[in-house]
């Protein structure tokens, strides 16, 4: 009976797996909060089920709030507080239908009892109880050809057009009527000859009738 007694308690002292096996290991505590779902990028509609972990050491009190994705002023609004821990549990259920659809951020705080906090949030939420819920467009294949051994692949040529620009085409002028042209100028000459003689002719004329007219009268 000693004998059993003195190895039970040799392997005790050794660490070997016969005195481990008698051994509870303790679980080491989570040193962070987290939250498990919603996954980031997920689709709630009504309420949802937020489960995560707030079985931390030093534990006081944990908090869960919510905020838009765009929020410049960190403005975080009430869903939920407890003062239990909860390892991997439920903590409690969103109800999104007051909510405006969008995006949101969702966040777990944890208060601990040397004043201290730790935080979990999980981003781009997607409400979407009154709008459509966005789907993605699968991005067609563009087929490829299987080239047989020895073939080469010929690239296909596109045409590529040069345009040739044109001379420009020259609008003509309408004619300056104050433009002297020769046949202007020479028959403005004609008429100036023709009033020329035409004022001798008469002046002459008038001398003849006057020599007659003397020559009747000294008669």
């Amino acid at each position: 009976m000693k004998v059993s007694l003195y190895l039970l308690l040799f392997f005790w002292l050794s660490g070997l797996p016969f005195g481990r096996a008698f051994v509870q290991q303790p679980q080491p505590t989570p040193a962070s909060p987290a939250i498990l779902s919603p996954k980031s990028g997920d689709v709630l509609q009504g309420k949802n089920p937020i489960t995560g972990n707030t079985d931390i050491a030093g534990f006081l009190s944990a908090e869960l709030t919510f905020a838009y994705r765009d929020n410049p002023t960190d403005t975080w609004f009430f869903i939920w507080e407890s003062r239990t821990p909860l390892a991997d549990g439920v903590l409690t259920h969103w109800d999104t239908t007051t909510l405006t659809d969008g995006e949101y951020t969702l966040r777990l705080t944890v208060f601990l009892e040397d004043g201290s906090q730790l935080e979990a949030t999980i981003a781009d939420l997607r409400i979407r109880n009154y709008t459509p819920i966005e789907t993605a467009t699968p991005t067609p294949l563009t087929p490829t050809a299987t080239l047989a051994p020895g073939d080469t692949l010929v690239p296909t040529l596109t045409p590529t057009f040069t345009e040739t620009p044109l001379p420009p085409t020259v609008t003509p002028l309408p004619a300056n009527p104050a433009q002297l042209t020769l046949s202007k100028i020479t028959q403005s000459f004609g008429k100036g000859a023709l009033g020329v003689i035409g004022f001798f002719a008469l002046i002459g004329l008038y001398q003849l009738v006057k020599k007659l007219r003397d020559a009747s009268v000294s008669h």
